[in-house]
Formats: structure tokens, sequence, C-alpha cells
């Protein structure tokens, strides 16, 4: 039989970035920890912080698909890829409003505007800024991603009303290159520091799936959780294997390395939003109890993101009344 593991003794009042700095190596030895005893901390953490039985809903729309210049070797709407996603012009008002006032009825309380660009152009903002508006006059918040960001626009976006911009680190920085060649990890490192200026709010994670091992899942963590602030959102997307895409023959994740970083997250972010994000209806029901037992408690809502599918807003209302969860309110 084999001895007990020897466990680690963290204080049960987690630390902010102020506070501590979650080295690669202390993130490492949380993801190691045996399953129960990770659960039960990031249990702790989460129920300092929330209410444990509340998840916030979030819906993505693409307002501008196709015809991207990068090249994500993850992402469908890459020019330079073969997926079969046409390149669409941008939605306008009256598109988004309809599905914002849909989102809401259904129960989100955020809806996340995503355009497939290297970076917003000057000549794009004036319209982008209404389809915030638009949002805000619903009495939704606002979330925005569309690659890099200048000053100048971030400020006439908060503006604008945009409560939060979205631009995620992806993941570890030694092997960000092998994915996204065509920016660097400090373009996007630079982005954030833009968004935290002009006063929004950060919502930056991850995708898990891509090859990566352990140790660089937690290099990334470590990465999220030593921004200070740290993210106040921090979506976790399991790698969707498009077609067309380089990583389309990419090795699927075990799902317990998935709930793993959920609460690795959990702990070494303590106030954050942990979503879990694309990928989600791979994980399956026992699979999102997991996540949430680990501390994830916001959901991408609704039956799809950008170009990806996602569960239907009555398989998430049924599995919601399963496990006794409620939306959270705003």
């Amino acid at each position: 039989m084999k001895s007990s593991p020897v466990l680690m003794h963290l204080p049960i009042k987690t630390p902010t970035p102020k506070d501590m700095y979650w080295s690669r190596e202390s993130v490492s030895e949380l993801l190691d920890l045996p399953i129960p005893e990770l659960m039960f901390r990031a249990q702790l953490v989460h129920r300092e912080h929330f209410n444990p039985c509340e998840v916030q809903l979030s819906t993505l729309l693409s307002i501008k698909s196709g015809g991207c210049p990068e090249k994500c070797g993850y992402c469908s709407q890459s020019a330079h890829h073969h997926a079969p996603v046409a390149d669409e012009p941008m939605l306008d008002a009256s598109a988004v409003k309809a599905a914002a006032t849909a989102a809401k009825v259904a129960g989100a309380t955020r809806f996340c505007m995503g355009a497939a660009w290297r970076q917003i152009r000057d000549r794009d903002l004036p319209a982008v800024t209404r389809l915030v508006e638009t949002v805000g006059e619903l009495g939704l918040e606002s979330c925005l991603t569309a690659g890099m960001l200048k000053p100048h626009q971030a400020t006439v976006l908060r503006a604008a009303g945009l409560d939060y911009y979205n631009h995620n680190l992806d993941t570890a920085p030694e092997i960000y290159g092998n994915f996204i060649p065509s920016h660097t990890f400090q373009d996007r490192l630079e982005t954030l520091e833009t968004v935290r200026a002009a006063g929004l709010k950060v919502c930056s994670g991850g995708i898990l799936g891509m090859g990566e091992s352990r140790a660089q899942r937690a290099a990334l963590i470590a990465q999220l959780a030593n921004l200070d602030p740290f993210p106040e959102s921090v979506p976790i997307n399991q790698l969707v294997r498009m077609e067309g895409t380089p990583l389309e023959g990419a090795d699927i994740l075990d799902p317990l390395e998935f709930v793993r970083v959920i609460a690795a997250v959990r702990i070494t972010m303590p106030t954050t939003r942990v979503r879990l994000s694309a990928g989600r209806k791979a994980l399956g029901d026992l699979g999102q109890g997991l996540c949430f037992l680990a501390g994830a408690n916001s959901i991408f809502y609704g039956d799809k993101l950008l170009t990806t599918g996602n569960p239907a807003f009555e398989d998430d209302k049924t599995l919601f009344s399963r496990l006794g969860l409620v939306a959270a309110q705003k």
C-alpha cells in the first residue's frame, strides 16, 4: 500500500497578489495535489468570496467572423487556414440588440462580443462603440474581444460604457510562439496594460489541450495570477479541434486535468469569475459538475460561441436544476 502523500500547508485565507507572488513552482505544487485535497482547498477559497451555488451567465456573439490575418493555430477564423468559416461583415446595431435582448430574457447578465481582427482599426471604432452602447442600453454588462488595442481606442470604448475587455494569454510564454506566430506574448501583456490604464475590467484566460504539459499550464496560471491586479474574469477554454486548423488532430485532454486547472485558478485568483468557456460540451455533465465544485462560477450561456457549439439554454437549465445551482444576479 502506498503511503499518504505529503501535502503542503497553504493558509486557508489565500493572499492577494500584493501579498504573494505565485511562482510556477508553487502553482505546479497545487496542480500536483491529490484531487480531494486540491478540491477542498479550492472550495475553502471559493466559499470565502462567493456563494458556491451561484453561477454568472455570459452570452458570446461573433460580431465580425472570418478573414482574420492572424495565424493562431487553434482558430477557424484565420484567413491562413482552411476551416469552413466565411469572411463576413460586421453586424449592425439592430442584429446585436436582438441577440442581446434574447440573451437577457434567457438569464444572461453579461453580453460579450467578438470580432476576428488582429486589432481594432480606428475606422471601425465608431461602429463598435455603437454596439457597446446598444448592449449597455439593455442593462447588460458588456465585454469585447477584438484583438490588440491602442490607448486612445481603449479610452473611447470606456467612455462608451464598455465594462470588460477580453484578451486571453492563451498558454505559457515559452510555447506561445508554437501556436500564435503572428504576434508575441509581450504584445498580449501590453494590450492588457492598455485595458487597465483606461479603467476597463480585464477578462483574460487560456486554452487547455494544445499539447502543453502540466508545468506549462502552471506557467499560464502564474502569469495570470501575478498580474496586478489579476483579471476580474478568467475564461478557461478546452481546445475545440476545428477542421482545417493546425490543431485539428491534437490529443484530447484528460478532463481531470481541466478540473485541476479550474481549482488552481480559483485558489490563486480568489475573487475572479472563473468561466467555463469553449469546449464545455466535451466535459459532459459530470465534468462540469466537478468544475463547479472546483470553483468555476461563470459560463458562456447559449447554443453557440464565436464559431463553435455550446450547450443549449434548456440543457444548461436542466443541469443547473440537477446540481442545485442558480444564476447569479447582476
